[in-house]
């Protein structure tokens, strides 16, 4: 009676597991495209456009060490993302907006910048290119 226990090897049933995997990944798959997230950004266009006057425009730059100038003005760059909306007052929200930064930024380092802007009633965002 013995003999008829060793010579029984444990295995793994993997069907179960293989079960579950595909129903994850079909719910997976249904629910991606759902996801979508769409912020209507206003590009700005190639040379053939007319340039606007410089007068016209609110130039909001951020450099490499996060610092955003609005026109002269200059705030660190969570200063500007906790109070900028509390100083539009100063600024004609009818005016288009240009961001430049830093080529060495990171993209969800501008895009918050850009969402205060919108959230503040600017219309016109863009981001500027050279």
């Amino acid at each position: 009676m013995n003999d008829l226990h060793l010579d029984e090897k444990p295995e793994l049933n993997i069907t179960p597991l293989v079960d579950i995997m595909l129903v994850l990944l079909s719910i997976l798959m249904v629910t991606t495209p759902a996801i979508v997230y769409r912020e209507d950004i206003t590009l700005p266009q190639g040379s053939k456009t007319s340039k606007a006057e410089p007068n016209n425009i609110l130039s909001v730059r951020i450099d490499k060490e996060k610092t955003v100038f609005v026109d002269t003005k200059s705030f660190e760059y969570s200063e500007f993302l906790e109070n900028f909306s509390l100083q539009t007052g100063e600024f004609d929200r009818n005016k288009p907006v240009y961001i430049y930064a830093d080529k060495q930024l990171y993209y969800g380092d501008v895009m918050p910048v850009f969402a205060k802007l919108k959230n503040a009633g600017f219309t016109k965002v863009s981001l500027g290119t050279q």
